[in-house]
């Protein structure tokens, strides 16, 4: 039972961390058009609040690798979120950061596969 549901918060993690880093990188091409669209880093830090929520209940139950991984990744987020609400300077950390939860995922995903076969 425990491996379906670590299986689940990877497919959470691997599906909101594409999200973001789909919408990290179209959104400023769609923010040239005439739309009306800004940028709005709350969008950010609500893909961020659900990627921590999954690298909380994951970390506890995998390798040092994928921790590790998923923390730095987690923690260069947050940095580029926090820095853009506070003191509006866009850092491209969330993008490195975006590829690294993707990364972590996976390898996790693939990990409790072959541990289940």
């Amino acid at each position: 039972m425990k491996k379906t549901t670590s299986s689940f918060y990877d497919i959470l993690g691997i599906s909101s961390a594409s999200i973001c880093l789909i919408h990290c990188l179209i959104f400023p091409i769609l923010t040239i058009l005439p739309l009306g669209i800004s940028h709005n880093p709350i969008i950010d830090l609500v893909f961020a609040s659900i990627g921590l929520f999954a690298i909380l209940k994951i970390t506890k139950k995998t390798n040092l690798l994928v921790s590790s991984i998923l923390i730095v990744s987690m923690c260069l987020i947050w940095i580029s979120i926090l820095t853009d609400i506070f003191l509006e300077i866009h850092l491209d950390l969330i993008y490195f950061g975006g590829i690294g939860m993707i990364t972590g995922h996976l390898i996790n995903y693939k990990f409790h596969r072959k541990q289940k076969h």
